[in-house]
């Protein structure tokens, strides 16, 4: 094969095209946000860092609605996410209730089964949305320790009702996962009151970040679950009692070098919502879909 001669070729400047971009994600990035992408680099355990890590823990917060100690983003799109949360809650052998209606809830099926769990699914239509009875028979038939389903469905735009089925879900002590990629900060989402133990995002959607980080928070019941796990978590990256210790712990322990440039953006496109105010963004969000 020739060898190809790049002394003979030149490369202009990139120049993206301006696009108003309409699908689901990725969003437009706010001037302010982009502003903030470009501030000068850091070292990832700088003091000014640090203090920007701990205030972007506080706004994901804010755009949860919960308390949550273990709250952060991971380095990694929202599948990271997604990856994060299943392996971390689940182990070899154990049965996940997997709710199904559309394509991003056969990718949380399928990446249960690379875990070595036992999906049990429950079904709906593409565009509808998964009824409560059909979760609890599922519980009753099973073993489950953990209920697994997507809040905004990005292939259907169907939003899934939570309250009853996180009611069902604790009824049985089990564990609620909520895939809410598309819907943080674009529709109504408390964690706290929906009763969300493990509930996971990502940055380019309702957010208005460049992709790239996956925000994720979990309750005190969901990382005690983790923490006791029998075997290790099968991802090292994508441990949350390992990534905590660099994230939420006083003294931090580095884990991988963080994505410093993006935190900046998040932080700034969560200080636009927090300026903006939750419910607002919701109302706005509503008016446009």
């Amino acid at each position: 094969m020739e060898k190809q001669d790049l002394t003979k070729k030149s490369y202009d400047e990139l120049r993206p095209p301006q696009r108003l971009l309409l699908g689901a994600g990725p969003s437009n990035v706010d001037p302010r946000v982009l502003k903030a992408f470009i501030s000068p680099m850091v070292g990832h355990l700088d003091p000014f860092f640090i203090k920007t890590m701990d205030e972007t823990v506080e706004l994901l917060r804010y755009a949860f609605k919960t308390k949550n100690h273990i709250t952060m983003p991971i380095s990694g799109t929202g599948s990271a996410g997604m990856e994060s949360a299943i392996c971390n809650l689940v182990e070899r052998g154990d049965e996940v209730v997997v709710c199904v209606k559309g394509f991003f809830g056969e990718r949380i099926k399928e990446m249960i089964e690379r875990c070595g769990g036992t999906p049990i699914t429950i079904e709906a239509e593409w565009g509808k949305i998964i009824e409560k009875e059909d979760v609890e028979r599922a519980l009753s038939e099973s073993k489950a320790e953990v209920v697994a389903l997507v809040h905004a469905e990005t292939s259907t735009g169907v939003i899934q009702p939570l309250k009853e089925i996180s009611r069902i879900t604790h009824q049985y002590g089990a564990l609620l996962l909520v895939d809410a990629v598309t819907s943080l900060g674009g529709c109504e989402l408390d964690v706290d009151e929906y009763g969300i133990d493990l509930c996971y995002s990502a940055s380019q959607k309702c957010l208005n970040c460049p992709p790239g980080l996956a925000p994720i928070t979990a309750s005190e019941k969901a990382m005690e679950k983790i923490r006791n796990r029998k075997t290790k978590v099968q991802s090292w990256y994508l441990d949350l009692s390992e990534i905590e210790k660099y994230w939420i712990e006083n003294n931090r322990v580095y884990h991988h070098t963080a994505p410093i440039l993006l935190i900046y953006a998040m932080r700034e496109a969560l200080r636009l919502l927090y300026e903006e105010g939750l419910e607002s963004r919701w109302r706005r969000h509503l008016r446009n879909a």
